[in-house]
């Protein structure tokens, strides 16, 4: 039987190995879009999951830290800490900023935490955890800091001491680890600036300073200067108790919005990166469509090239259904070319994308039972046109 793939290869080989480049390439972007939805994903569980927290316990009437901006008191922790099943809870911080780092802005999530406390990074791949109080730190590999380096936040320096790896926020931003107590006033306290402006304001003010109350423009001015909020409280639940009564004892009794791990993946995956996700699943269907466009052409026209062939096999008496099979077979071929060039290029080319992309073996086999679905119909247009070749064509060309 005539194979007219292999005859192409054979006679053509440089024409069909350069369109199942192209058409690899095409999948490629395919894969990697599906890989890049699935790393959002994953960048979203990891922030979840490195907290080490069953209840988030946030501002009220919000979604935070996450989704939210979020702002509690930091003594709100003790009654939580005595409520019964809270087997532990923590202050922590979350803001993101640029970062200086040789020469060029770098976008970070800036984590204040405990010392082996919730929050906390997990583990490490290289270095030590933070064992000072202050101006230590520790970053995510992905920010590109180095153990002993130094990196600015706000006003302060901070050495650090060691590495982690797949820290992240729900955008893919590396996280820089410091103490809470510097975070807390990394993130709330005002520049000197707007603090000598604050001051001038509240001496100003008759009713903070009044001759004969001592010390209460001092307090006063102290208290505007100094920060005891935090973000969120990460509550760890006693082994044998169920989350999601404690979290609701929290909102119940405490008056705070308090979310169990299962509101939190929902929070951070299907509210906070589902418009990303709409986008993405968009281009994916554009790309089928495109690729299904350009497989058709490519097939079509390869098949009009063979048309004194296909008169040919008509005219020893060869059946339809055997000419249609040839020229799947070709499309079906294209296609596995195809498919295997552009896993091999997404693969290579993944770890140079800045965010996360994860290629699952899964979205792999979906992605080559598409293909065959679109070769398949990309092959319908180009047998139409070869069961209506006039077999007289073979002796009158």
């Amino acid at each position: 039987m005539i194979s007219l793939a292999a005859r192409d290869i054979a006679h053509s080989w440089s024409k069909y190995v350069l369109t199942g480049i192209g058409l690899g390439l095409l999948i490629g972007v395919t894969l990697s879009m599906a890989g890049i939805f699935r790393g959002m994903v994953d960048d979203a569980q990891v922030l979840l999951r490195n907290s080490q927290a069953d209840v988030w316990v946030v501002q009220k009437d919000t979604q935070g830290p996450y989704a939210e901006s979020s702002s509690l008191p930091d003594d709100v922790y003790r009654c939580i800490l005595g409520m019964p099943g809270v087997q532990q809870a923590a202050n922590v911080t979350y803001f993101t900023m640029q970062v200086q780092h040789q020469g060029k802005d770098t976008r970070v999530m800036v984590v204040g935490f405990g010392s082996g406390q919730p929050g906390a990074p997990p583990s490490l791949i290289a270095g030590r955890h933070v064992t000072r109080s202050h101006y230590e730190a520790v970053a995510d590999v992905k920010a590109g800091f180095k153990l002993g380096e130094k990196i600015r936040i706000r006003r302060n320096e901070y050495t650090i001491v060691g590495l982690s790896q797949r820290t992240v926020s729900s955008g893919g931003d590396p996280m820089v680890f410091i103490p809470l107590a510097d975070a807390q006033a990394a993130q709330f306290q005002k520049d000197n600036d707007a603090i000598v402006s604050g001051r001038e304001r509240t001496a100003a003010n008759p009713a903070f300073n009044r001759p004969n109350v001592p010390g209460l423009l001092e307090a006063v001015q102290m208290s505007q200067t100094t920060s005891h909020n935090v973000n969120a409280v990460l509550v760890q639940v006693r082994a044998g108790w169920d989350a999601t009564q404690l979290a609701a004892d929290i909102q119940r009794w405490k008056h705070l919005q308090a979310y169990t791990y299962a509101d939190m993946e929902e929070i951070s995956v299907k509210k906070l990166i589902a418009t990303s996700a709409k986008q993405i699943g968009l281009f994916l269907v554009i790309l089928t469509i495109v690729s299904t466009a350009i497989v058709s052409f490519i097939i079509y026209t390869m098949t009009l090239g063979k048309i004194r062939e296909i008169a040919v096999l008509k005219l020893i008496g060869t059946r339809n259904s055997t000419i249609s099979w040839m020229i799947l077979q070709e499309s079906l071929g294209l296609g596995l070319v195809g498919f295997i060039i552009g896993k091999t290029v997404a693969t290579l080319w993944a770890p140079v994308f800045p965010k996360y992309v994860l290629l699952l073996p899964l979205d792999a086999v979906l992605g080559l039972l598409v293909i065959v679905v679109v070769c398949t119909l990309a092959s319908v247009m180009a047998i139409r046109a070869a069961l209506k070749v006039d077999p007289a064509e073979a002796i009158g060309g």
